[in-house]
């Protein structure tokens, strides 16, 4: 047990949890961008998969999971980013940082933050309407959504949270495969153009439906 815990309160096993609590989060956003482009597809269809999710015992389990996966995921983010600058000395991190990591290495801690304040604005817009069977006083899951996006604000702020999603997962995705092992010049490039379309795909794709129902 103590091994354990020495593992996990060390900067490695931190790293560790961020990987694979980070793996769990990238699936859900892709199940949850094909969920909402459904959207796009028919109103019945969107609501059909809502009421699916919303009333499936399994995944009813899993959002305990998932909010478990958010609360780790965030916590040990803050915990390496307060690590990484006590261990690093002043002089070799305002000296040429950009010649020492990438943009969004360096913004981690800042485009996550942005992320998780709109998470708790998404939340209180959708999740807690839906649980407590209000819906915004709409009447179906779709009418909600599309309503919601009728507001120039609202649609901007979800735009600007996808792109700093898009630049949490740039280094994410790379940064998480590393932390498990898998380095290797064979496999490398293809987790890097994997990683570079992940990073466009996912948040624009997002972006594409609030966009398209405020103009339409």
């Amino acid at each position: 047990m103590s091994r354990r815990k020495t593992l996990f309160n060390s900067s490695i096993g931190r790293k560790l949890v961020m990987a694979l609590t980070g793996f769990f989060l990238i699936t859900f956003l892709t199940l949850h961008l094909a969920i909402n482009l459904l959207t796009l597809v028919s109103a019945e269809a969107f609501n059909e998969a809502s009421h699916f999710m919303g009333t499936n015992p399994v995944i009813q389990a899993m959002q305990y999971v998932l909010a478990l996966g958010f609360i780790f995921h965030i916590g040990y983010g803050i915990k390496l980013t307060i690590q990484n600058k006590a261990a690093r000395p002043v002089g070799y991190a305002y000296n040429k940082p950009g010649e020492n990591s990438g943009w969004t290495s360096r913004s981690m801690i800042i485009s996550g933050i942005t992320v998780l304040l709109f998470l708790i604005l998404h939340l209180k817009d959708y999740f807690v309407e839906v649980k407590t069977g209000n819906l915004g006083g709409y009447d179906t899951d779709y009418e909600m959504v599309v309503n919601l996006f009728k507001n120039p604000a609202y649609t901007i702020i979800y735009v600007v949270a996808f792109i700093f999603l898009g630049l949490h997962l740039h280094h994410g995705f790379q940064s998480a495969f590393q932390t498990i092992g898998v380095n290797h010049p064979k496999y490398t490039p293809f987790i890097k153009k994997l990683a570079l379309a992940y990073t466009y795909i996912v948040p624009a794709g997002f972006a594409l439906i609030s966009i398209y129902f405020f103009l339409n």
